[in-house]
């Protein structure tokens, strides 16, 4: 019988309370394993320390073996990643933050397992994309996630039209991200670009305690942008919403 592989949550930034952001079952099965796989290991450590503290791991950090899945990861990789599940033992996929297998390069580990029969189950934790619409007022019955949109300026400015087309016509939220020290140029093409009623929100450092969740029409950002008043996120790790009127 083959292991199963965890799909386990991590924080989105530097937490204090663990509990507050992870169940207690989430931190007891992590506790358990002995073999992961994360975007990187360091980080990965790290996470594992923060659930030692609470629930102390059932081997040692140098027994636990922690295999590196990215952007860099051969698909040809993928296969000896899933090796010790197809030989009986459990193992854990951990993103660098929030919930693996979305906007992760995860995903084509979990589509591997399912195809070799090995149970795939997913444990609760925070989602930035989740909490961003939870938080926004925008549509919550239609949303879609883009990733990451253009760096390049023109083309950044059609996508976001096209997006803002796209949403007033479907009434569905769009939701995108940027590297964090783009996120002042990304607010300024958002107003620069949609219309002065398109709804407009800016979820920053979710589930921190530094988070900031605003949402206002295009005009409105355009004029606090203007008096120097948009929300401190230079760094932060943020989530962009539209909504077309």
């Amino acid at each position: 019988m083959p292991g199963t592989l965890f799909l386990i949550p991590n924080t989105l930034g530097e937490t204090e309370a663990l509990a507050s952001v992870l169940p207690e079952q989430v931190q007891h099965i992590t506790s358990q394993l002995d073999y992961f796989v994360a975007e990187n290991a360091k980080t990965a450590r790290a996470f594992l320390k923060l659930v030692n503290a609470s629930h102390p791991l059932s081997k040692p950090m140098q027994a636990i073996s922690i295999s590196e899945l990215n952007v860099n990861t051969p698909p040809a990789a993928l296969a000896g990643l899933l090796a010790p599940l197809l030989a009986g033992r459990d193992g854990g996929l951990v993103s660098e933050a929030g919930v693996p297998a979305v906007a992760d390069p995860g995903a084509d580990l979990v589509r591997l397992a399912h195809q070799h029969g090995i149970p795939v189950r997913p444990l609760v934790g925070p989602s930035s994309l989740l909490l961003a619409v939870m938080a926004s007022g925008l549509n919550g019955q239609s949303f879609a996630f883009n990733g990451y949109l253009p760096t390049d300026a023109a083309q950044r400015s059609a996508r976001i039209k096209e997006l803002e087309t796209r949403s007033r016509k479907e009434k569905q939220t769009q939701l995108f991200i940027e590297t964090p020290y783009r996120n002042t140029a990304m607010l300024e093409a958002l107003v620069g670009a949609c219309a002065p009623g398109t709804l407009v929100c800016v979820a920053t450092d979710l589930s921190l305690a530094t988070e900031t969740i605003r949402t206002q029409t295009g005009a409105q950002w355009k004029s606090l942008l203007a008096g120097g008043k948009a929300p401190d996120f230079h760094k932060k790790p943020t989530v962009f919403l539209l909504l077309g009127q």
